[in-house]
């Protein structure tokens, strides 16, 4: 229970303001087909995050506890900072459009994905935590919570939060996961 309970809040407060979330208004104001786009999310959210956790199992396999331990610590803090910088995203056609809500959001999203907080913070949760599907479970219940309002109350929701305040906890919260990483075993 603490892998799906610990996975969803990091990623749930790691995805304010992302990319992706963003990505999921504009996704929104074009196609205006919540339940497509949701639907898409959940798609590229589940497929994007069950490689990322098998990756970070991979690697926990790779080291000793110990030195795992200072990888992780480090990662967590490593995200803390970069949950300080706020993402912009490109206003560029992909051309992923024509496809319909669904296609484009599973393409899109999936591609948001590599290499995003979110996905950084998935592989180490999986490199520290078992079961793999409660992880896998939790960062994907984590993206929906936050994503879904976004899709479905679009600008009066994002105009309403402030995410500066969201991002200091969020990078609050993973410096705190960091430090106990490194020095709470």
């Amino acid at each position: 229970m603490e892998a799906l309970a610990l996975s969803t809040l990091m990623v749930f407060i790691a995805e304010i303001g992302d990319k992706t979330q963003l990505l999921a208004l504009l996704l929104a104001c074009r196609y205006r087909k919540p339940w497509a786009i949701t639907a898409g999310i959940f798609v590229a959210t589940i497929l994007n995050h069950a490689a990322s956790a098998w990756l970070g199992n991979w690697l926990a396999g790779m080291f000793s506890e110990d030195v795992l331990s200072w990888l992780v610590g480090a990662s967590f803090i490593a995200v803390a900072v970069w949950t300080l910088i706020p993402d912009k995203m490109e206003d560029e056609d992909t051309g992923f459009h024509r496809y319909g809500a669904f296609v484009a959001t599973v393409l899109l999203f999936f591609l948001a994905e590599i290499g995003d907080k979110t996905q950084v913070a998935t592989v180490i949760l999986a490199a520290q935590y078992q079961p793999l599907s409660m992880v896998i479970l939790g960062t994907t219940l984590g993206m929906m919570l936050a994503n879904v309002p976004v899709v479905f109350l679009g600008n009066n929701l994002a105009d309403k939060l402030p995410l500066i305040w969201i991002r200091r906890a969020a990078a609050a919260l993973f410096l705190v996961l960091g430090i106990y990483a490194l020095f709470g075993h």
